[in-house]
């Protein structure tokens, strides 16, 4: 009713002083982001250059096989490089066409995620932004040209270039040494669990992410404090 004091309830103002007290912590502690890629900046699916290749290929294709994915991890984890891998992957699909044709297929098997676009641009400017992920030569020469969210991040750690994969723990080691960040005052982003599992027990504030359930994130991020995101 008009002119009616709204009665406080024994206790309130002291739980509110107190969750304004925990939310003012987590904006003093949140003060850098490291981001994984694939599936996170941007959704990808390794099937996209096997259909592409298919028709220049000798033999009969079972999909993104075992074998392939061994060639990929080897690759990806700095054991062999762009050239051996090149050799070992169009032997094994038996690919008849160019190289040129075949890094070109390989390469276009991301697509945008238009709403991390957006979250990551929002927070551009206010925190320094990290890369942190298991790929190749091929896709990061190929993504931070084709793809507008990478001009936001001030550095990264590729595992090809420094010879070891999450989840291990040394990858996230080397990234917290080269970006000089404090894991207690810095987001991670991934979408695998393992991955965000090291993260936690390094003492990062890791979050798993889903593309297709992006608004969890935003929630998660608001319950630390993080504010003036992009939905």
């Amino acid at each position: 009713m008009p002119g009616m004091r709204k009665i406080q309830k024994p206790g309130q103002k002291k739980d509110c002083i107190e969750a304004g007290t925990r939310r003012a912590f987590f904006i003093s502690m949140i003060r850098s982001f490291i981001f994984d890629i694939g599936n996170v900046l941007v959704p990808f699916d390794f099937n996209r250059a096997i259909r592409r290749i298919a028709s220049q290929c000798a033999g009969p294709l079972d999909g993104f096989s075992p074998q392939a994915k061994e060639i990929v991890e080897r690759y990806e984890c700095g054991q062999i490089g762009r050239a051996e891998f090149l050799q070992q992957a169009i032997a094994l699909f038996e690919y008849t066409g160019s190289e040129a044709e075949f890094v070109a297929a390989w390469e276009d098997i991301f697509e945008e995620n238009c709403a991390m676009t957006r979250l990551v641009g929002s927070l551009h400017g206010r925190y320094p932004l990290y890369l942190l992920s298991n790929t190749s030569h091929i896709h990061a020469d190929y993504f931070e040209v084709k793809y507008p969210v990478f001009q936001y991040f001030s550095g990264a750690v590729y595992s090809h270039l420094v010879a070891c994969m999450k989840p291990g723990r040394p990858i996230f080691e080397i990234a917290t040494r080269q970006f000089g960040v404090e894991p207690g005052e810095t987001v991670y982003i991934d979408d695998l669990a393992a991955n965000v599992a090291t993260a936690r027990e390094l003492g990062f504030h890791a979050l798993q992410y889903d593309h297709t359930q992006h608004a969890r994130l935003l929630e998660q991020l608001a319950a630390l404090g993080v504010g003036g995101i992009s939905e």
